[in-house]
């Protein structure tokens, strides 16, 4: 069955050149990008898109991150494309990523931060319904 998801190009993927590496390597698996936009992120989507973690210790410094610089929003659709996605991707820090993942391939040990990673992708058909809402529609 086929289904969809959100990916988000983070800032710091943005900011060294990566969307196109990015996106290619989601067409190479065989995912479809349905819509495509370039955005800067204000704190109140933000504050939506995060609200689940609002009041943790990481929750002021990932929104922080997030509106320092333009994103890229993509809705990819595909066979069991959440859970594929999310396998590409690789482990949240990029310094313990597996090779092969974009994360572990293209990712850095920024030392503070492992929210610079990249790409953020839905983790469930519910959120990645609540999360296109939000940023594409």
């Amino acid at each position: 069955m086929s289904e969809r998801t959100l990916i988000l190009v983070k800032p710091d993927g943005v900011e060294r050149g990566l969307i196109g590496q990015i996106l290619s390597r989601f067409e190479s698996k065989g995912y479809t990008i349905e819509k495509l936009k370039m955005l800067q992120p204000t704190k109140e989507l933000l504050a939506q898109h995060y609200a689940e973690h609002e009041g943790k210790p990481f929750y002021q410094s990932l929104v922080d991150f997030m509106v320092s610089g333009p994103v890229v929003a993509a809705v990819l659709s595909g066979e069991r494309v959440i859970e594929g996605v999310r396998s590409m991707l690789g482990t949240s820090d990029p310094t313990l990523a597996a090779p092969g993942t974009i994360r572990g391939d293209l990712g850095r040990d920024w030392g503070d931060s492992v929210q610079k990673n990249l790409v953020h992708a839905s983790d469930s058909p519910a959120s990645a319904e609540r999360e296109i809402a939000l940023w594409l529609a």
